[in-house]
């Protein structure tokens, strides 16, 4: 059964709500544009064989990923705490699914900051020599680091952060698209002489392409997770959720728009790094430079993104009885859910020691998004069974646009199963040994092993006032 209202309660109440509208429209564009639209394309492109295929997958991918943006928009509304996800399987399945969302997220969701951060050091490593692969791990082991210092210190000072590299990171993607279509040759690219000799449109590989495309995609729901801390949420959430996704949509169609315009497509699903190819045919060797500057900025706002956001899920489940008690403590001063933060950089860290960018993002979408499916189902089973709640926004389309989402998440976990059985199945299994250590858990709480959550120390007691943004 769902947890009690009052508890809950507790959970909105013990961090403070200091992000407006502008500070969280950044963070659902800070944690979605990342690496991915400066190396994914290359991957879609290898899995389908045609410009229409790839275009197919974008606008697919684009699609499941703005329904699943509505749909969770409705719940944010309705059940603004800190959680996001965790929040909403909670009350939708009972704590036993809750649990296993947040142990997938304990697992699997620092590999995106560490597949992010691996990414951020590969292009220094353009400009700055670093040496072998292990100068790499080293700076994207200092960038988790300071990142997460920086979220243990301060969030109106992460939400200004993730504002400024938000607006940067679109700016320096609408400037590299200007450039291709401006100053590229379009005769020698896709479009053109550079279009495969024949249609060799791979359709049966749409779904495993997806996979690529929704790591792009990813991060729409990281911003829920601090629902608890925005001001005016039942507006604000709504609304900065589907803006922010919104303009993700548009400047990734129109960033593959460009690498087709300007790249032959062989040289586009051959090529590691897209976007500098793209700029380098359309300004010279000085594009390389430009580029690795234009994806250092993306990437180091979506760590800082993400690093906010993914830990109020560990914060929530302490403060629900369902993980360490440590974890929902409240810093006396800075008033962020500080343990958390730690545990999630230190986790991160091991994960970018230990795997490299492909197995990060791989098992980050094929782990999580299968609870998202299941949040959109929420939505569906919460307008029968609690009719009551609150809801200042409903989802446009419904029952459709979560069901779309639904359909769209199984087919993408069903292709990757068909081709990749060993490493999907591992990752099911992963998710599974969730439920012996849920009923460990639970015995312990029955014999008295493990202590509550921690009372919150220092958080005040009403929402302070100011700007987020």
């Amino acid at each position: 059964m769902p947890l009690s209202e009052p508890r809950a309660a507790v959970d909105c109440d013990a961090l403070p709500r200091r992000l407006g509208f502008l500070a969280t429209t950044a963070l659902v564009v800070g944690t979605v544009i990342g690496s991915g639209i400066f190396r994914v394309p290359a991957a879609v492109a290898g899995e389908v064989g045609s410009f229409s295929a790839v275009a197919a997958v974008w606008v697919i991918g684009g699609v499941i990923s703005l329904c699943g943006a509505f749909s969770l928009a409705e719940l944010a509304a309705a059940l603004p705490r800190s959680g996001g996800v965790y929040v909403y399987l909670r009350e939708t399945y009972g704590p036993l699914v809750a649990f296993l969302f947040g142990w997938v997220s304990l697992v699997l969701g620092p590999a995106g900051a560490a597949g992010v951060s691996l990414i951020f050091a590969e292009y220094l490593g353009t400009l700055v020599p670093l040496g072998r692969i292990g100068g790499v791990r080293v700076v994207g082991v200092l960038v988790l680091v300071a990142v997460s210092a920086a979220a243990y210190r301060s969030v109106r000072g992460v939400g200004a952060l993730i504002s400024g590299a938000s607006t940067a990171k679109v700016a320096a993607i609408v400037a590299l698209v200007i450039t291709a279509f401006l100053l590229g040759d379009g005769g020698t690219g896709s479009f053109g002489r550079g279009a495969p000799a024949a249609d060799e449109s791979h359709w049966g590989g749409v779904g495993l392409a997806l996979v690529a495309a929704l790591w792009a995609y990813n991060g729409f729901h990281d911003m829920v997770s601090v629902a608890g801390e925005v001001r005016d949420p039942g507006r604000v959430l709504p609304r900065a959720l589907l803006a922010g996704m919104g303009t993700v949509v548009v400047v990734y169609l129109a960033a593959n728009a460009a690498y087709l315009y300007v790249l032959p497509y062989d040289t586009l699903r051959a090529s590691p790094h897209v976007a500098t190819d793209a700029m380098v045919r359309a300004i010279g060797t000085s594009g390389s430079s430009a580029v690795a500057a234009m994806v250092m900025i993306s990437t180091f706002g979506s760590i800082v993104a993400v690093t906010l956001a993914m830990p109020r899920v560990y914060y929530a489940m302490a403060r629900d009885g369902l993980f360490f008690g440590a974890l929902g403590r409240v810093h006396p001063r800075f008033h962020t859910p500080h343990v958390a933060v730690v545990a999630y950089g230190a986790v991160a860290v091991i994960g970018a020691w230990s795997r490299n960018f492909e197995q990060l993002a791989e098992a980050f979408v094929l782990g999580l998004w299968p609870f998202l499916a299941l949040a959109a189902g929420g939505v569906i089973i919460l307008r029968r069974t609690r009719p009551a709640l609150a809801r200042p926004y409903r989802t446009p389309g419904y029952p459709v646009v979560p069901l779309v989402f639904i359909a769209g998440t199984l087919w993408v976990v069903g292709s990757a199963l068909v081709a990749r059985p060993a490493s999907t199945l591992a990752g099911m299994g992963l998710t599974l040994l969730g439920v012996p250590v849920y009923l460990l858990w639970q015995r312990a709480a029955r014999h008295g092993l493990r202590t509550p959550a921690p009372a919150v120390q220092g958080a005040p007691a009403a929402p302070p006032s100011g700007s987020g943004d």
